[in-house]
C-alpha cells in the first residue's frame, strides 16, 4: 500500500498549479506513517486530534539575506492518519490533495487562519 499511497501523493502534488510549484524553494515532501511523539508534543496536539500533514521549516516570507546553506524545509504527509479517516480511495486522494495544498501554503508564509480562509475560498470556487 506504500507505493500506492506514494502515487496518490505524487498526484496531489501534480494538482498544484505550476505557478506555485515553480516557486517552491528548498523544500522536500516526504511520507511517514504517523507523526512522531516529538512532532505531536511540539504542536501541543490534543488527544484525539489526527494530523494529516506537517510543515517544518522557514517560510519563504521569513527568509532574509542570511538564508543560505540550510537543510530543506520538510512537508510530511502522514499516511496512516489519512487512511484512517478516508472512506475510500477517492476520498483519500482528495484528502492528500488538500493536505499538500495546506502545507505548501505554510511554506509560502501563510498562518493557520490564512490557510483555512484560502481553503474555504478554493472550495467555494470549485462548487461554482
Amino acid at each position: 500500500m506504500r507505493s500506492k499511497f506514494k502515487q496518490i501523493v505524487s498526484e496531489g502534488i501534480s494538482a498544484i498549479p505550476e505557478k506555485f510549484l515553480k516557486q517552491l524553494d528548498n523544500v522536500a515532501i516526504v511520507i511517514e506513517k504517523r507523526p512522531t511523539k516529538a512532532q505531536e508534543e511540539k504542536l501541543h496536539l490534543r488527544q484525539g486530534l489526527i494530523l494529516f500533514g506537517l510543515y517544518e521549516g522557514v517560510p519563504q516570507t521569513r527568509r532574509g539575506l542570511g538564508y543560505s546553506g540550510v537543510l530543506p524545509d520538510k512537508i510530511t504527509i502522514f499516511q496512516e492518519s489519512i487512511e484512517l479517516v478516508g472512506r475510500d480511495e477517492e476520498d483519500i486522494k482528495e484528502m492528500v490533495k488538500n493536505t499538500v495544498w495546506h502545507e505548501i501554503a505554510h511554506h509560502f508564509g501563510m498562518d493557520e487562519r490564512e490557510v483555512r480562509d484560502a481553503e474555504e475560498r478554493r472550495r467555494a470556487r470549485s462548487l461554482e
